[in-house]
């Protein structure tokens, strides 16, 4: 079955950086659209960054663009988010998400709906 594993969360100060991780198994991983969302208390689910299944192509929420890179392993079937520059603002837990089999439409707004399969979540908590 599809299973996604978070991890690198963490508790940093505003200005630090964390990488976190997403170990993806139980389908093709090279052939599937990966996200990054994130969640904080009392919110929705907002959509971070995407990334194509070769790795070529992603996207980002504006709030993010010029902090975060997520990239991709398809050797490791891994995902990755390298947030730099955080801000307590970032304070969420952390989700992965996969859609099996299908390519990002980069058209559409990043949107939870659209994702079949979610990690468990990693906090991250910024402090001011």
């Amino acid at each position: 079955q599809v299973q996604l594993v978070e991890s690198g969360g963490g508790s940093v100060q505003a200005g630090g950086s964390l990488r976190l991780s997403c170990a993806a198994s139980g389908y093709t991983y090279s052939r599937s659209c990966m996200a990054w969302f994130r969640q904080a208390p009392g919110k929705e689910r907002e959509g971070v960054a995407r990334i194509s299944n070769s790795g070529t192509y992603t996207s980002y929420t504006d709030s993010v663009k010029g902090r975060f890179t997520i990239s991709r392993d398809n050797a490791k079937s891994t995902l990755y988010l390298q947030m730099n520059s955080l801000k307590p603002e970032d304070t969420a837990m952390y989700y992965c998400a996969a859609k099996p089999g299908a390519a990002c439409v980069f058209s559409r707004e990043l949107s939870p709906h659209d994702y079949n399969y979610w990690g468990q979540g990693t906090q991250v908590t910024v402090s001011s």
